[in-house]
């Protein structure tokens, strides 16, 4: 399992309804609350934000990997969430 890390700032609308999602998608696949989650503000740390390559909130990373940007979807979250729990078939 890799860690996911989800780069946002309290008051972005897609970042609340991406928590929306992972909330549904837990309740669909309990085991992938095993994953190491992170959920980083870039406001209140800007010196973590900093080191990532992207532009806009919500962003997901599974390790370095940056899965995910911006506008959230349920395939996407999907995506991300099965590639940190590595059952990933690609």
């Amino acid at each position: 399992m890799k860690e996911i890390k989800m780069f946002m700032f309290d008051g972005c609308p897609h970042c609340k309804r991406a928590d929306e999602m992972i909330a549904e998608l837990l309740a669909k696949h309990p085991e992938y609350k095993k994953i190491p989650f992170a959920k980083i503000d870039e406001h209140k740390n800007p010196e973590i934000a900093d080191k990532y390559d992207y532009y806009y909130v919500p962003t997901f990373f599974v390790g370095d990997e940056k899965t995910a940007e911006g506008v959230p979807s349920e395939e996407n979250i999907q995506k991300t969430f099965t590639k940190a729990y590595g059952e990933e078939t690609e």
